[in-house]
């Protein structure tokens, strides 16, 4: 990296700290930002041809870990309670059709040679990141509800998925024949990797919860202690053959129900980290992702990522509300804001990793569907809360007045 290209991947980091809740205002979104500044990068300096591809695997594996991590630790079982059927609905029901559904159109929209590679697909962007239509989990005018269940929705449906992904990548690395194989030593890494994070963050919330209570811990180290942690659960998985994403995953929900009053506190500090490390990863998804679709655009890839965008998202959530009591504005705005980011990024590049080139079409598809993600759901995220809200508000009136 020159040193121009740091300089100017600084200076955007600062000028969005500076600017930014002006800048969202304006409907602008860390993603797209950062896209654009990655974009700019590869067309004005060849940056993303010479980005190191190890340091672009650890640093995007890195922060999936303190993600899911962070994400499971704040989920908290009384959370869970309140709305206990709805998310039931949604993860339990929604996801799964989403997944089946995307993998069902890339087979038959792309036509892929193996069904394992429209697995892959289809689970890859089934997760929601949250992130993408951040304002719509902090505006006001969105009820507190409707911005818990995205928020929780959005929390744990990438770790949900992350085993499916998993082993579709071992069913497409496999040679005909052996995909069962493969397939059986990825569900037995899931399981190790489960157990080995309920143990570890388990055991790293319980050493917490004493060293506060002893007042053993500086506070201005728990944060990074956390941090921390949640790469051991990664890497101790990896070492003993486990899955290390689930490993994360299981940590964080064993964590944050074992570490008590503290946990929340040093868990913020894991999402700020995870926060700046993924403006990173936005701006190498510009840099090196992007550049990838020149020239593979078609009408059947452009079709593929509108329909996940929208029919394969909505309608598996509207069949799953069916009877919740909602409301159909409601179970629209769920629907429409599902935005697929940072997990999807780091599922095509484990693709590219454990394929190698046979990995490319299904990569563009991926890539295609995020960056319309990044821009689609980031213009619309303030307009569409303001405009949903005002009708929530409007509605519950009308009702009073009866």
């Amino acid at each position: 990296m020159t040193s121009s290209a740091l300089a100017l991947i600084a200076a955007a980091v600062f000028a969005w700290g500076a600017f930014s809740a002006r800048l969202e205002r304006a409907d602008l979104t860390a993603p797209i930002a950062f896209v654009g500044v990655g974009a700019l990068l590869a067309g004005v300096s060849d940056f993303g041809a010479h980005a190191d591809a190890a340091g672009v695997t650890v640093l995007t594996e890195a922060t999936l870990v303190w993600v899911l991590f962070s994400d499971a630790a704040r989920v908290g079982l009384r959370e869970l309670r309140g709305d206990a059927a709805v998310y039931g609905r949604l993860l339990g029901l929604a996801l799964p059709l989403t997944v089946v559904g995307g993998a069902v159109g890339a087979w038959a929209i792309l036509g892929f040679s193996t069904p394992w590679l429209a697995l892959l697909i289809g689970a890859a962007l089934a997760p929601t990141d949250a992130a993408l239509g951040a304002v719509v989990i902090t505006h006001p005018a969105v009820p507190a509800r409707v911005r818990r269940l995205l928020n929780v929705e959005s929390g744990l449906n990438d770790g949900i998925v992350t085993p499916v992904v998993m082993v579709a990548l071992a069913g497409a690395a496999s040679s005909p024949g052996h995909a069962g194989a493969n397939v059986g030593a990825a569900a037995l890494q899931l399981v190790g990797g489960a157990l080995i994070g309920v143990g570890i963050g388990a055991g790293g919330g319980a050493l917490l919860r004493v060293a506060a209570r002893r007042r053993w811990a500086a506070d201005s180290f728990a944060g990074p202690a956390v941090l921390a942690l949640a790469l051991v659960a990664y890497a101790a998985s990896l070492a003993l053959h486990g899955n290390g994403f689930v490993a994360a995953f299981a940590g964080g929900l064993a964590f944050g129900h074992v570490a008590g009053r503290g946990g929340p506190r040093e868990v913020f500090y894991v999402e700020q980290s995870a926060g700046l490390a993924s403006l990173l990863v936005w701006l190498l998804f510009g840099a090196v992702a992007v550049p990838l679709l020149y020239g593979r655009i078609d009408g059947a890839l452009l079709l593929y990522a509108v329909l996940s965008l929208t029919a394969v998202r909505m309608i598996p959530v509207a069949l799953s509300l069916v009877g919740a009591h909602l409301g159909t504005r409601t179970v629209l705005f769920v629907g429409w804001f599902g935005p697929r980011g940072l997990a999807s990024v780091v599922f095509a590049l484990l693709a590219v990793e454990r394929l190698g080139e046979r990995a490319g079409p299904a990569v563009a598809v991926i890539v295609l569907t995020v960056l319309l993600s990044v821009v689609l759901h980031g213009v619309t995220a303030g307009p569409w809360a303001v405009r949903y809200g005002a009708h929530i508000r409007s509605d519950h009136e009308a009702r009073r007045a009866v």
